[in-house]
């Protein structure tokens, strides 16, 4: 098994990966909205919609009361009809994903509307994407980049980000890189994380005329240091690469370490390869069956494809007693971390509102992930 190690962000990198926060592939027809309010008995009634907003987060987390996410979902939707634009964003969210709501793209979209109406720059970026995908509305791409734009114009790192990979995925019309450079480096300068990881994808390309691995490695670090788990898997790849690059010794197997905890199994493929051939730690047959086991269950069929031969000699070498023991405790742990994250969030001056620990990456065929909680992970 080679390859994994062989270029410097592997095959991480998803080209036009377009709301992960937001969109659904899969829209519903567009119909008339009814009430949206869920009948919700005995709920206390907070006074103002910021207490609304802070009791929907309570419900979310289970921060004081039970975690109910129907009750989060109802307290949302309350501050959104009083027109709270995050709250109508929050809303929004929810009815895309189906959380504590029946998945209604075309609610999501209305909801999202409203909140760009009331000037917030992200649920204009949330209507570009539905307007690229057609999620809840007629697919219009020209329109959902006319939006990214607008955002970006106006500061946002997400609406540049988006925008560059419209041009880099050909949606309308033929691939254009520098195009999307240019969008990168706007999404960059605004201090956007998932633009860094593609102006480093870019600029870590031979054939690109502004190949510059080491400000690929700085952008991908801001970007990991932010939460951004692919970028935490690219920096790994890349100083395992060029370890001239790194900040200290450890560092790419740091990286690596803390994708791989966050469910990325090409990160804990990554760590069985070094354990195996003892680059960068010591050789060490059994910590190289533990990440190696540790990816197929991370990574389901494709992990166990991709490393089925090294597992078997690994078998061979350990024995059915070393094996089976070392199997319990990777598959101990995954029981207890299930979820691929995208992002793990560092907190904010939303927290207190909008609290989730981390984005769970999105299922195959949607465009969104799960929100998974503060203090649920």
């Amino acid at each position: 098994m080679k390859g994994i190690l062989q270029t410097p962000i592997g095959n991480a990198h998803i080209v036009a990966l377009l709301g992960v926060l937001v969109a659904l592939l899969s829209a519903s027809p567009a119909k008339a909205l009814e009430p949206d309010i869920p009948s919700v008995k005995s709920a206390p009634e907070p006074a103002s919609i910021q207490q609304q907003i802070e009791l929907a987060a309570d419900y979310f987390t289970g921060h004081g009361v039970k975690q109910d996410e129907k009750l989060a979902a109802y307290w949302y939707e309350r501050a959104a009809a009083a027109g709270d634009p995050e709250a109508q964003k929050q809303i929004g969210y929810f009815y895309q994903i189906g959380l504590g709501v029946p998945q209604d793209s075309a609610r999501a979209f209305h909801w999202y509307q409203l909140a760009a109406a009331g000037g917030l720059l992200s649920a204009k970026v949330n209507l570009g994407v539905a307007y690229i995908w057609g999620a809840g509305v007629a697919r219009n791409v020209e329109l959902g980049m006319k939006l990214f734009r607008e955002a970006a114009e106006k500061g946002s790192g997400l609406g540049a980000c988006y925008l560059g990979d419209v041009y880099i995925s050909g949606m309308n019309g033929p691939t254009d890189k520098a195009t999307a450079e240019q969008w990168y480096e706007k999404g960059v300068k605004l201090h956007e994380p998932r633009a860094e990881f593609d102006l480093a994808f870019l600029l870590s390309e031979r054939e690109n005329r502004s190949y510059n691995l080491p400000r690929a490695a700085s952008l991908l670090r801001k970007s990991a240091e932010a939460g951004y788990v692919r970028s935490m898997h690219a920096l790994g790849l890349l100083l395992a690469n060029h370890p001239s690059l790194a900040k200290d010794p450890d560092e790419a197997v740091n990286m690596l370490d803390e994708s791989a905890k966050a469910g990325n199994w090409r990160s804990s493929a990554a760590l069985g390869i070094l354990s195996r051939d003892g680059h960068f730690v010591p050789a060490d047959s059994r910590n190289a069956y533990y990440h190696f086991r540790l990816a197929t269950l991370q990574g389901g069929e494709a992990a166990r494809t991709y490393l089925a031969k090294d597992l078997q000699i690994l078998q061979e070498k350990l024995g059915p007693q070393d094996v089976a023991t070392i199997e319990a405790q990777a598959d101990s742990w995954h029981q207890q971390h299930p979820l691929a994250l995208e992002f793990i969030y560092k907190g904010g001056e939303y927290w207190k509102k909008f609290p989730a620990y981390a984005l769970a990456t999105p299922q195959e065929g949607v465009y969104a992930g799960q929100l998974i909680p503060s203090g649920s992970f």
